[in-house]
Formats: structure tokens, sequence, C-alpha cells
């Protein structure tokens, strides 16, 4: 996968995923992840970061064909290390990320838009965990920042996804796009808080931070452990290898 950094000159940052063809997550991606917004986290000339995808949708979640392909527990293990260390990374993030979202976002893209301060969604992007039909947990933690508390329920525990348009009616998205129009928006947001004072908006996040009613870190390291638990009884890898022959499709 290709992690692009975009720097432009009035303060604003593009960090851009594009793995084809659906933008599923491998070890190595997430860790590039992990590593760009550390990145521009410590450059003082960054004032707003956004998170964004090329290609077919803005992320299919974990490359399960990639973990299948490993025996033993070592690369679920790793997956897991990366995942928690990307997501904490944006969420520490001392500047505001927006995420701008085209089509799916699913699994581990939930954890990447939750760990994020402002949502920007174009009118075909979908979000969704299907992490029950995977034989794990995981991002639901992440879920609960987009979502009622019925909703996240209900999403869990029958996979079925949300649409763009709903997360815009409950004031999670903060913006509603064409897809043609999404990037172009996610600048102008950005560049609007790239104008304020740098100092007052890096205090608001932090501070925002700390009054957050969701503990991300260790509600998403409780999802791990029941993951890991599952995979030693059987029940992740039975389903990882189901999609992986195409016994099981999940839906987006």
């Amino acid at each position: 996968m290709t992690i692009r950094i975009d720097r432009h000159d009035d303060g604003v940052a593009v960090v851009t995923m594009h793995h084809p063809p659906v933008n599923a997550i491998t070890v190595a991606d997430t860790w590039a992840i992990r590593d760009a917004f550390a990145e521009l986290g410590a450059d003082e000339s960054v004032r707003v970061v956004i998170l964004t995808a090329e290609g077919k949708g803005f992320n299919a979640g974990i490359d399960i064909k990639e973990m299948q392909s490993s025996p033993g527990f070592e690369h679920l293990l790793g997956s897991g290390a990366a995942c928690f260390e990307a997501f904490d990374q944006i969420y520490r993030t001392p500047v505001p990320v927006i995420a701008a979202v085209n089509d799916f976002c699913m699994g581990l893209g939930v954890g990447l838009v939750g760990s994020c301060d402002i949502l920007i969604a174009s009118t075909t992007a979908r979000f969704g965990l299907p992490e029950v039909d995977n034989g794990a947990l995981g991002c639901a933690s992440h879920l609960a920042k987009l979502v009622p508390p019925m909703k996240l329920r209900q999403m869990v525990l029958t996979c079925e996804p949300v649409t763009a348009e709903q997360l815009h009616e409950w004031g999670t998205v903060y913006k509603l796009t064409e897809p043609e129009e999404l990037i172009t928006v996610a600048l102008e947001t950005a560049r609007s808080i790239a104008q304020k004072k740098a100092r007052v908006v890096k205090a608001a996040k932090l501070g925002l931070n700390h009054i957050d009613t969701f503990d991300l870190a260790a509600n998403y390291r409780l999802e791990q452990g029941f993951t890991y638990e599952l995979n030693l009884y059987g029940d992740g890898s039975q389903a990882r290898d189901e999609f992986v022959r195409g016994e099981r499709i999940v839906t987006r």
C-alpha cells in the first residue's frame, strides 16, 4: 500500500491511502499510517491533517488474505499491535484530523475514522463492522463515537452498515458531499481551521481529548482481548478461512 503525505503551504497536510483493489489494510500499511501521523504531529508547520483514500472505497478493513497466509498467531498479534498504535497516534495528533470518506468504510476503517476529529463523507459512503462475521471483535469503541448506543449494538450484532446520510442526520458527518467534491470540501474545511491561531487550536484539541467520554485506547484494547480469545478457540481462523475460500462474502 502507498501511504502518501502531501504538505500544502497553508499548513494543511493530506495523508492518502491507496492499495487496490479495495484499500484493505496490511500490517505494514497500518504501521505506515502510524508513522505518517507521528511525523506530521511533530511538524510545527502542520496545522490540520486530512486522512483520505484513492481508488475503490475508503477502507475495506484488515487484509484477511494476508493474515491467513501466515501460520500461527504472529500476524494476528502484529496486526493488533499496529492497529492499536495507528488509532492512538491519530487520536493523539496535536492538530485536528479530518477524515474524508468516499464509498465503503469497513472494520478497521471505522477505527481510523473514529480516531479523527471531524468527518466529511460523500453521499455514497457507508460504514460498517463485519467483525462478528469474521470471528473477531474490534472498533466498536470507535463506532460508538459515530452512532447512538442501540444502533451500535444492532450494527455490531447484525454486521449491517449505516449510510453517510444517516450519520449526517445524526450530526456525526459534518458535511455531506458528492464524491467528486469530497477532497475540495475537506480542504476548504481544513483551511478554515488552519487560519485560526495555532496554539489555541492545539489547546482546544488537547482539551477535547481530556474531556472525551470515550477512552478509546482502553476500550479498544479490551475488544482486542476478546478477539485473541476467539482465535484461541479457533472461531476467528475458521471464519477467515471461509472468507478466503469464497464461502462467505462480506457485504459492503
